[in-house]
């Protein structure tokens, strides 16, 4: 394996460690590694470009430096051609390291075939990463993976710069160009993709690259996307939309009738579907006023559909929190489900409670995602640093207000006919969930004019669906022809 350094020093990012000594990163520099891998039966080479990349203030200062991982694929005759796929996680505040290492990389983490960790960690090649139709950058934001904010000598950190929607997705784009222009890669078709926030951080970014940057995209793809105009917001909508998802997670752990358990898991999710939009949202309208033979009907239905028993749904009022369903399906069997992905359980201090001690599902995701990240990047991209890698770091408070990002993506999609966009959603996940980002979709475009350049596809798993393995080539397959059917061709762009 060839490795080159590339070193552009501004200055020193430095944290203060133990023993009087001091921790620190270039702000601008990369390490260059030569890789191959094997994609759908295809063996090819792919250079590894992985380093830091300054944000400047006003003046042209480092205010922070941007960890970032850059995958090229070799012996490519027009790059111009070539599509670029912009990669962001969530949190906020999490790091790249989950879609880099288990869904579109070219390396995987080593786990079993429904994503469980094994030892010894590690990573293997990943034969479904869409590696060979596009490059990939993955981009950890402030305070994320090697990611650091530079204060000024003296002074704080000014976080209303970096921690908030907008803010966010203002830095980001201004990083982005000079990314882009560094790597003369302003020709090629673009594509964003963002998980959990990063959702959120995409549809925002889709019309701030478009609008203060002149970058237009070919495609947004949202990652079981968390949008806060439903999921922060409670009431009759928001609290209804969450059991589709009840149903799924009921389903696979056999906690359905056998009217419906009897069923495929696709032959029962549009039952749930349909009565939540033309029965659950309308009877939560009403509160209080909702007559008590139709609350008692809506606590059958909703029992029939969910695994919960009808005396506690009315202890609830009708609404369920997603916390009381993890804490009370398998409350029988001595088990909590995950929250993220309720194929995962938990086994809390007592069977009393409302909500579980602990989210199952990140335990056993960092149990294999860190030391695959560490190793990774240190060993094998050979990027070696003292600075710990902020699998989540350190960015509330987070300024949420001034939420317009739906909006934003509607208006980049009207501004932009090449612009597409494809959600992508786990069955069982309880977070951010897939009827969840389906009522997202809906809203888009109110107009229902482009509905035809917005797409759904789900998976029998959860927020993080490409960690089982028939799904993760079904994900990366789906993005693949996503990218495909999407590339203009000489079509001018135009209505």
């Amino acid at each position: 394996m060839k490795i080159k350094i590339l070193t552009a020093v501004t200055s020193l990012l430095t944290l203060y460690g133990g023993f009087g000594q001091n921790r620190s990163i270039p702000v601008d520099t990369a390490v260059i590694t030569q890789h191959s891998v094997t994609i759908n039966g295809t063996n090819f080479s792919y250079t590894a470009k992985t380093g830091m990349q300054p944000v400047w203030d006003e003046l042209g200062k480092p205010i922070a430096s941007l960890h970032y991982t850059y995958y090229t694929r070799n012996n490519v005759k027009d790059r111009s051609s070539r599509p670029l796929l912009i990669s962001f996680n969530g949190g906020p505040g999490s790091g790249s390291v989950w879609m880099h290492l288990a869904y579109t990389g070219p390396r995987v983490l080593k786990i079993d075939d429904e994503g469980y960790p094994v030892q010894p960690y590690g990573v293997s090649q990943n034969p479904y990463s869409v590696l060979d139709v596009t490059d990939i950058v993955y981009v950890n934001p402030a305070n994320t993976g090697y990611s650091r904010t530079i204060p000024e000598t003296g002074k704080e950190v000014d976080r209303d710069k970096f921690f908030g929607i907008n803010a966010d997705i203002k830095y980001l784009a201004e990083w982005l160009n000079t990314f882009v222009t560094r790597h003369n890669r302003w020709s090629s078709p673009k594509y964003i993709v963002g998980e959990s926030y990063g959702g959120t951080r995409v549809m925002g970014l889709s019309l701030a690259l478009q609008n203060q940057q002149w970058m237009y995209l070919n495609g947004v793809i949202m990652v079981s996307p968390a949008d806060y105009k439903v999921i922060r917001v409670g009431g009759p909508v928001s609290e209804a939309l969450n059991l589709p998802y009840y149903t799924a997670a009921a389903w696979h752990h056999k906690a359905l009738p056998p009217t419906l358990q009897n069923k495929d898991l696709l032959e029962v999710l549009p039952e749930s579907e349909e009565y939540t939009i033309n029965t659950l949202i309308p009877a939560l309208a009403k509160g209080g006023f909702i007559s008590r033979e139709e609350r008692n009907q809506v606590a059958d239905k909703m029992a029939y559909y969910s695994g919960l028993s009808r005396e506690e749904i009315l202890y609830q009022n009708l609404m369920v929190p997603t916390s009381y369903f993890w804490k009370s399906l398998l409350r029988d069997k001595g088990y909590t489900v995950g929250r993220l992905d309720s194929r995962y359980l938990g086994i809390d201090k007592q069977l009393a409670g409302v909500r579980p001690d602990y989210n199952a599902e990140i335990t056993s995701w960092l149990h294999s995602f860190t030391p695959a990240i560490n190793y990774y990047l240190q060993e094998e991209l050979k990027f070696k640093t003292d600075i710990k890698y902020n699998m989540f770091g350190p960015v509330r408070p987070w300024n949420n207000e001034n939420d317009n990002t739906r909006d934003d993506l509607r208006q980049a999609m009207a501004q932009n006919p090449y612009l597409n966009v494809l959600i992508q959603s786990g069955y069982y996940d309880g977070a951010t969930t897939y009827f969840n980002a389906k009522y997202t979709m809906w809203q888009v475009d109110p107009s229902g004019r482009m509905k035809d350049r917005l797409q759904f596809k789900g998976y029998r798993s959860g927020h993080m669906m490409y960690l089982r393995r028939e799904d993760l080539k079904q994900a990366n397959d789906d993005i693949r022809a996503f990218i495909n059917t999407t590339q203009t061709n000489g079509k001018s762009a135009k209505y």
